[in-house]
């Protein structure tokens, strides 16, 4: 045994151990992207189908090793189609990790102007929820949402509490779609939001909170609702959505999911949006 481990440590190189590390790096990570997601059960049918070739190799079963090879490769092309949504939102979740973010040289979003546009939505977000008018504000963060801003009506401009709640006010054309913001600025109002595939919501959520979980499960936008038949402040996240929030959480919640990190020990000299107001 000494002598098989001393040919072992004589024939293996660094960089051999740094290969299978980065493979096995990989393959964590792939298999975290597609858990509790549709592509599981992919999976599960190509394991299948693989054992049933290998099967029939062995038992030089002609007909059935034809069949499952040939499946097997318009099987590739087929997974890149059906299972386009769930490859987009993987590639989207590398883009937006540590070794994506070395690609971003230029961030406009500044603890500062992070925090006006925070105490901006909150002051408009605190009318409208005494006044029980609904709204949708999608903030864009890392992921590009440029597909859901032509949907809407193009607005560009710089963000204010009394423009926001304007937008929203009952018969008017634009308070039914969803506000778009991006770096500070108000982009386009009246966009659609797609909705969530989610079967297990409660029956009591309306369509405002289901575009808004849409949203969410498709970007990793945070988005704001305000519910027009309660007043109460909901937050979609990555799929998840929290509720019965008031203005002063929904200012901290939004400082902490807006602001990286690195950069949180600044906010902390910041007053929070009920204590700027009283």
């Amino acid at each position: 045994m000494p002598d098989f481990l001393h040919k072992i440590v004589q024939f293996v190189r660094i960089q051999d151990l740094l290969d299978v590390l980065i493979v096995a790096y990989i393959i964590y990570k792939a298999i975290g992207l597609l858990r509790e997601t549709r592509a599981v059960q992919l999976i599960k049918g190509i394991v299948v189908l693989l054992v049933i070739y290998q099967i029939s190799s062995w038992l030089q079963l002609g007909v059935v090793n034809y069949l499952m090879l040939n499946t097997l490769q318009f099987g590739v092309i087929a997974m890149l189609v059906v299972f386009q949504p769930e490859l987009r939102r993987a590639l989207e979740k590398v883009g937006r990790s540590r070794f994506g973010q070395v690609l971003n040289i230029f961030n406009p979003n500044t603890p500062e102007t992070i925090r006006k546009m925070v105490e901006k939505v909150a002051e408009s977000v605190d009318t409208l929820s005494k006044n029980r008018i609904g709204a949708l504000i999608v903030i864009e963060r890392k992921t590009k949402i440029a597909d859901i801003v032509r949907t809407g009506i193009a607005i560009d401009s710089e963000i204010s509490a009394e423009l926001l709640v304007n937008i929203f006010v009952p018969n008017t054309p634009l308070h039914d779609g969803a506000v778009v913001l991006r770096e500070n600025r108000i982009m386009a109002a009246g966009c659609f939001l797609p909705l969530t595939q989610n079967q297990d919501l409660m029956q009591e959520l309306g369509t405002r909170h289901r575009a808004a979980l849409g949203m969410s499960e498709t970007s990793d936008a945070v988005v704001v609702v305000v519910s027009e038949e309660t007043g109460k402040i909901s937050i979609a996240l990555e799929g998840s959505l929290t509720r019965n929030l008031t203005v002063e959480s929904l200012v901290r919640a939004l400082l902490k999911i807006l602001i990286p990190d690195s950069e949180k020990k600044e906010s902390r000299k910041i007053l929070l949006w009920r204590g700027k107001n009283s």
